[in-house]
């Protein structure tokens, strides 16, 4: 005969998971895993696309103003010392984004002349979205600079369909 008092195990008892529940959990578990590392690699690569992004748009900028880009102009303008800036621009050439002739500079392929674009114009309509919703001009040419690089383009198709609404 069982005792009264003692706690009985049954259906209502909830503290153990039933038949597959634990295979349930951490199959879940898991792929809330996965996806968290498969947002912390998109911000890794959008960072290492940053950096590629930046440096086209400089050699571009610089490129337009004084008819080419020396590393030193480059390191100068992005900050940095002579040896990150060269070591950027193998991997640009690496990547097919531009070409380095000795004594002559950095010069862009048509495929970083393409990227400069891009970069260009996205940070031309982050910057007049910040502005359109209030931001000083100053604090949104510097938080686009962030921002522009991690705009999806439905983030972006977004911004353009806001620019082009009539203001009221």
């Amino acid at each position: 005969m069982s005792d009264p008092e003692a706690p009985q195990a049954g259906p209502q008892d909830n503290t153990t998971p039933g038949p597959g529940g634990a295979a349930e959990a951490a199959s879940e578990a898991g792929a809330e895993v996965v996806a968290e590392a498969a947002r912390f690699n998109q911000a890794r690569t959008a960072q290492s696309l940053a950096l590629l992004e930046d440096y086209t748009e400089m050699i571009d900028d610089l490129i337009t103003e004084l008819g080419e880009a020396r590393i030193t102009d480059i390191a100068h303008r992005m900050g940095v010392t002579h040896p990150t800036a060269t070591k950027a621009v193998a991997r640009l050439k690496r990547e097919g984004l531009a070409n380095a002739r000795p004594y002559r500079g950095v010069f862009l392929t048509d495929a970083g002349s393409e990227m400069a674009a891009r970069v260009r114009r996205r940070h031309r309509i982050v910057i007049d979205v910040l502005e359109r919703i209030g931001v000083p001009a100053e604090a949104a040419a510097l938080d686009a600079e962030g921002i522009e690089h991690h705009v999806s383009e439905v983030t972006l198709a977004a911004f353009e369909r806001f620019l082009n609404r009539p203001s009221g």
